[in-house]
């Protein structure tokens, strides 16, 4: 059997893996540069995610990502103003459903260690552009260089603005809800002894204040990347890890019309900092001292629902399908476990092929994720909510 999967993202990576551990032929085309589209920092890996990478990583790659997490969060604290100082006023425990108990990763570190030892698989700069079911049963995928390659199966983890998803189902589409997300990092060594670190641990915050609302989750590294890498995973790239130090990742929602054309990074991080005007004056540091070329708005697109698809050669997972803000790289991983489940199945001739792929589909659409409010809770509906990516 031979895969196509066009994304190099989370999903698509741990796909690749998965499949090459089991000794299928697999290409990733990727249309972006190696070092990605800005997403920010930090991804909170739960179970789905945990269990993914440990079922489709090599072991020292798996070990690399565990070594490298931030301590457990298993609640939301719930801050507040009171008599001028910071305070916890109430905590949200994980649910277990929409909101899991897990770790923080670094996003960037994550995606160099899903690349390590796949060079040889991922083509980058390779931008899709249709593809073709063939007599045989094969499909044939075209890239704008005017390359082609042919396989059993093509797979789309390219995203919320997926090219493959827009040919294969026209009918699902992304609306735009006109809200947006800045989100941004800031070292831990600026704010230590401000108060929010000290007051939140390892936990995920939420702050509502003067009609603001602010998330905050910090990342503690459990063991130094340097060393990390030296024990579980030498062939990463040492760059990956130069420079990686404990931090304090922030979001702050907006709404389109406010965010206007703002695209350049230091352009967003200075309407962060005027978003961060009325908050307690620890907040607004954390804003101050932040990295300015990591601070990124992010689109919230919906994706509404729509009726089962027939099975064929090709799929699509992750974000290209039900898009999640704070978990959707949890998703993606976890659709691409199943559907490495489903492929070496039929490669073993276990089942067949369609019948392996539409039962890991139905599973997707079973466990949509439904919409939240502004602090995290599901609210009525069947709309999906994802983040569309960078821009206004």
């Amino acid at each position: 059997m031979r895969v196509i999967v066009i994304g190099a993202g989370l999903g698509g990576l741990t796909l690749a893996h998965g499949l090459r551990g089991a000794g299928i032929d697999v290409a990733v085309y990727e249309r972006d540069a190696e070092r990605g589209r800005p997403q920010g920092v930090s991804l909170h890996l739960d179970d789905r995610g945990t269990s993914a990478l440990r079922a489709c990583l090599p072991p020292g790659h798996a070990e690399m990502v565990a070594a490298t997490s931030g301590g457990p969060r298993d609640a939301t604290l719930l801050l507040s103003e009171v008599d001028g100082e910071l305070a916890v006023t109430g905590t949200r425990p994980a649910d277990g459903t929409v909101r899991r108990p897990g770790q923080p990763v670094n996003r960037r570190l994550l995606r160099s260690v899903l690349l390590t030892e796949l060079e040889d698989v991922v083509r980058f700069g390779a931008a899709f552009t249709g593809y073709e079911r063939r007599p045989d049963g094969t499909v044939r995928a075209w890239f704008a260089d005017g390359g082609t390659d042919t396989a059993d199966v093509l797979v789309g983890a390219d995203g919320v603005g997926s090219a493959v998803r827009r040919q294969y189902l026209p009918q699902m589409s992304v609306a735009d809800t006109g809200r947006r997300m800045l989100m941004g990092a800031t070292p831990l060594r600026a704010v230590a002894g401000s108060g929010p670190p000290e007051l939140i641990g390892d936990s995920a915050a939420n702050v509502r204040m003067n009609g603001m609302t602010m998330v905050l989750g910090p990342h503690r590294f459990t063991h130094p990347p340097l060393a990390a890498r030296a024990r579980w995973l030498p062939a990463l790239p040492a760059e990956a890890v130069a420079g990686a130090e404990d931090h304090l990742m922030w979001c702050l929602p907006v709404t389109r019309e406010r965010l206007g054309s703002a695209g350049a990074l230091a352009t967003v991080w200075h309407l962060a900092r005027e978003l961060a005007v009325d908050l307690h004056p620890a907040l607004r540091m954390v804003v101050e001292e932040a990295w300015p070329q990591v601070t990124v708005a992010l689109r919230i697109g919906m994706i509404p629902p729509v009726p089962a698809w027939p099975a064929s050669a090709v799929t699509v997972i992750g974000d290209a399908v039900h898009a999640a803000p704070g978990f959707g790289g949890n998703l993606a991983m976890r659709d691409a476990h199943r559907l490495r489940d489903a492929l070496v199945s039929a490669d073993q001739g276990e089942r067949d092929l369609l019948a392996a792929i539409g039962a890991a589909e139905e599973r997707m659409r079973q466990e949509g994720v439904p919409a939240m409010d502004a602090d995290g809770r599901a609210v009525p509906g069947d709309a999906r909510i994802g983040v569309a990516g960078p821009g206004a």
